[in-house]
């Protein structure tokens, strides 16, 4: 059976919680800010969405990735690959802050929040050209066109874990309105499935930037090594 690890992981909210804990510093940090950037197979520039307020917890399930048939006990030690790992996470988009100096901000003041949820949700749409170029070619009695290739996508948690991701779902909560029903605060579940060098090929940029994580990750596991056994002799002494 697949060893199953569930992981929460607490955050400063740049909201709320690390306001109050950094406030009595003299010299508070400026917090980085996750964000998901996507790539177009089809165009040069990337799609740069970072998260207006940090999530609080992220949640990470990981999945040991062993052979499933086995002959031998031996066998079944025995990995196939990195392990299978969702993440999941609440985002919250809030115009209020923009709200406040109406014309500095014309967009948000005309459609709210509107434009930030569909620059999310295009991450998981097709372009429009593929289907309007599908239709034509169907309606000809054209040979149907190849499903598109979808984006690239990196999720970026902190300078030491960016990752490539699928994007699962979305489960949008559209909570106040203006006066024209745009969707002015709302929060957003995020779905991500990590890709791995397994699902690419060797000369994709996922292949080398997965693999760039891992030597990271295999960094950081020996120093939390060292750092527990430091500690269990410092504690035998």
């Amino acid at each position: 059976m697949a060893d199953l690890i569930r992981v929460q992981e607490p955050f400063y909210n740049s909201r709320t919680n690390a306001n109050q804990v950094l406030s009595s510093f003299p010299r508070s940090p400026r917090l980085i800010k996750g964000a998901l950037i996507s790539y177009d197979p089809a165009g040069f520039v990337p799609q740069v969405i970072i998260f207006q307020y940090n999530p609080e917890t992220l949640t990470r399930q990981v999945q040991s990735n062993r052979l499933q048939q086995t002959i031998s006990t031996v066998e079944t030690q025995r990995l196939t690959g990195p392990p299978k790992e969702t993440i999941t996470l609440k985002i919250e988009i809030d115009a209020a802050d923009r709200l406040e100096k109406p014309e500095q901000n014309p967009s948000t003041v005309a459609m709210g929040i509107y434009p930030q949820l569909s620059a999310l949700e295009m991450m998981i749409y097709p372009k429009s050209s593929w289907a309007i170029e599908k239709n034509a070619l169907a309606a000809t009695g054209a040979i149907e066109i190849a499903p598109p290739e979808g984006p690239f996508t990196l999720f970026v948690w902190g300078p030491s874990r960016v990752v490539p991701v699928k994007i699962s779902n979305f489960t949008i909560t559209e909570q106040y309105y203006d006066q024209l029903l745009n969707p002015i605060v709302a929060e957003v579940s995020v779905s991500l499935d990590v890709l791995t060098y397994n699902d690419f090929r060797v000369t994709h940029p996922g292949y080398s930037v997965f693999l760039s994580h891992q030597i990271l990750k295999e960094t950081m596991a020996a120093i939390g090594s060292i750092t527990s056994v430091s500690g269990t002799i410092s504690g035998a002494l």
